[in-house]
């Protein structure tokens, strides 16, 4: 296999965007991001995700009291990007995506659930709002207890973004709360972000308290 991070495949290098949330997201080089779960500024957060200068780029808040699971994901300064959430007696545990703060049906972008029930390693298909076809258009695939996953477009080998653990002295304080995401360049790093949350939701809602 050859690819850390630095070697980006060359059809993502071209100018082509994936850009599924916003093209505001997209930025020509690869960007680095930390994922800390738990931050103590966090009033009522699960996930901050910072930059490499530990700025805070995006919040996720968890809304309470609602009817099933939902996220809604933040910009640094508050404002409401997407919200997530749970489907309702989904076998596969299907979340879905919309802009804002909206649940509404115009506004859904994506959703994401489990190629299938049983599982032993991470795999989780990604659907765009105007897919109808079995055919995923991206997948993630790796170890979650690892920290360890690749974000792929398709069903092909070509990787926009990695998940890895982090090995530095502030992730050694935090433990496993702490890792590090590389999205390629001209991908949406929201919507890189936003996989994240959802993959940490269906995993965690598989190993409890773990």
């Amino acid at each position: 296999m050859g690819g850390g991070p630095s070697s980006y495949p060359p059809q993502m290098m071209a100018n082509q965007q994936v850009a599924i949330i916003s093209p505001q997201f997209c930025a020509p080089y690869p960007v680095d991001l930390n994922i800390v779960r738990k931050l103590m500024t966090l009033s009522e957060g699960a996930f901050g995700v910072t930059d490499v200068n530990g700025n805070i780029v995006f919040k996720v808040k968890s809304k309470l009291f609602s009817l099933r699971d939902r996220r809604v994901l933040l910009d640094a300064a508050g404002n409401p990007i997407v919200t997530f959430q749970q489907k309702i007696l989904s076998a596969h545990r299907r979340w879905q995506v919309y802009r804002g703060e909206s649940t509404d049906s115009k506004d859904f972008l994506f959703s994401v659930k489990k190629s299938s029930l049983l599982q032993f390693k991470t795999k989780l298909d990604v659907f765009l709002a105007h897919n109808t076809k079995d055919v995923c258009d991206f997948r993630i695939e790796g170890s979650w207890f690892e920290r360890s996953c690749v974000i792929y477009a398709g069903n092909t080998s070509t990787i926009i973004a990695q998940m890895h653990r982090k090995h530095t002295a502030q992730s050694i304080l935090l433990g496993k709360d702490n890792f590090g995401v590389t999205v390629y360049p001209n991908v949406d790093y929201a919507f890189i972000v936003a996989l994240v949350v959802i993959l940490e939701e269906i995993n965690e809602d598989r190993s409890g308290d773990d």
